[in-house]
């Protein structure tokens, strides 16, 4: 991911995410850049719950790019699990950048 775009990406507070809407497409054309966010994913939740560390997750929404530091809790098919039960859908995920 180019970091120019990880830049121009609004922070947000994981608590918002839950009035976001998010488009029905992959944000990711490529099966390659797909699988890697998926490796990127669960090494995010293994490093949460083993560690307590925290990663910065860029993803989409209809209105653009956002970014949200937090940890992993955990991770289904189709989303990734935030504290308190917020979720991401996998698919609206650029970046998963480890701190």
């Amino acid at each position: 991911m180019d970091a120019t775009i990880t830049k121009t990406a609004t922070l947000v507070a994981k608590e918002d995410i839950t009035g976001l809407t998010f488009p029905k497409t992959d944000v990711l054309s490529s099966i390659v850049q797909q699988e890697e966010r998926t490796s990127k994913i669960t090494r995010g939740m293994q490093l949460g719950n083993s560690k307590k560390l925290k990663v910065k997750i860029v993803f989409e929404d209809l209105s653009g790019l956002k970014k949200v530091e937090t940890t992993i809790w955990g991770l289904t098919e189709k989303s990734v699990i935030l504290k308190k039960g917020t979720t991401i859908p996998i698919h609206c995920i650029h970046e998963i950048k480890f701190f």
